[in-house]
């Protein structure tokens, strides 16, 4: 279980720091971290238990212009704003961070830092962007499937009434052929127009339905090791089961696809605090990641990977991640991928928790 699971509720003169989005730390004149609110909980994935009385450094490591401005900051009593500080976290990539220094006069404490992501600013903006673009995309392709939808029945009927009247094995081939081909457009507007289904929700247990999806994966692609990395100390959530499963199932089955039968899938779960969804903050949600060590997705199709009939696979319908998205984006919550040769993570934000 990761530190930075902890959901104790904190008190004391600072206690309301945890209402930031930002990420707080103060330390001591000795850079010692004296508190950490839930924003650098979430932010450093470490609990504020396991840092306090350590040396900042441990945190954030040599960020060189930083420790600089520490320095001026104690000396000269004057606050400092540093952009594009980057931040060492071992074998994860680095964090890229806004932060600003600022004397601080408060019992035990000489310095308050404020750390905020550049790539997560980056994110909110990419965020409306892409909404609107789904959304205007999901709604003609809704509009299409309901126009198909009905030529295509009488299409069928008509190749079926053929189908009657002929007596040539050969031409009644090609009637099977036009049946056959009309129920596979047929299925694959269902499953459009099933994206947008009414939702039932419930109390759920994450871990139960992420359990249901790895037996379906190993079931279906026996050779693939399906490994489990779960936070237990989450609490329930409020959702609909058979939809997580499918939104869950459709990017696991992605990624197992993706890497042939010959990898590994890894089922991840986290708390993440002071998170903001679908324009709404939440104290709490749920941070469910879905990570292979496959090819990756091909940059071509990166941005668009959601979009309805967009696949990076030969075959694929392009139906599997958008359909995902669409029940996720039902949940309030988010869905993102990043991806590398080798390393692939999609990643969900799901609340667990009241607004606040």
């Amino acid at each position: 279980m990761s530190d930075s699971s902890s959901t104790v509720r904190r008190t004391g003169p600072f206690a309301g720091l945890d209402l930031l989005s930002s990420a707080v730390i103060l330390t001591d004149e000795q850079r010692i971290v004296r508190y950490m609110n839930a924003g650098a909980e979430n932010l450093f994935a470490v609990s504020q238990r396991r840092m306090l009385g350590r040396p900042l450094s441990a945190l954030i490591g040599d960020a060189g212009v930083l420790d600089e401005a520490l320095d001026n900051a104690l000396r000269q009593n004057w606050s400092y704003t540093g952009q594009d500080i980057k931040v060492a976290r071992g074998g994860d990539e680095p964090l890229r961070l806004d932060c600003t220094v600022t004397p601080a006069e408060a019992e035990g404490v000489s310095l308050l830092l404020e750390f905020r992501p550049i790539d997560a600013q980056l994110r909110v903006a990419r965020e409306e962007q892409l909404l609107q673009q789904q959304q205007a995309n999901r709604a003609l392709i809704r509009n299409l499937a309901h126009e198909i939808k009905n030529p295509l029945g009488g299409i069928r009927g008509s190749a079926q009434l053929l189908e009657r009247e002929l007596s040539d094995p050969v031409l009644r081939e090609y009637t099977e052929v036009i049946i056959a081909e009309a129920d596979r457009l047929q299925d694959l507007m269902n499953r459009l127009l099933s994206a947008h289904s009414i939702m039932r929700p419930a109390q759920i247990n994450i871990h139960d339905v992420l359990e249901r999806v790895r037996r379906l994966i190993l079931a279906e692609f026996p050779q693939i090791a399906v490994r489990r990395d779960y936070d237990t100390s989450l609490p329930e959530l409020t959702a609909d089961r058979e939809q997580l499963i499918q939104a869950i199932l459709n990017i696991a089955r992605n990624a197992a696809q993706a890497i042939e039968g010959a990898g590994e899938i890894t089922l991840r779960t986290r708390i993440a605090r002071q998170v903001t969804l679908a324009k709404r903050r939440f104290r709490l949600a749920l941070e469910l990641q879905v990570i292979d060590n496959g090819p990756g997705i091909p940059d071509e199709i990166l941005d668009k990977i959601f979009y309805p009939l967009v696949s990076g696979r030969d075959g694929g319908s392009g139906l599997g991640l958008s359909i995902a998205q669409s029940f996720v984006e039902q949940h309030q919550g988010m869905i993102d991928v990043h991806s590398r040769p080798g390393h692939t993570c999609f990643t969900l934000l799901l609340p667990i928790s009241n607004r606040g």
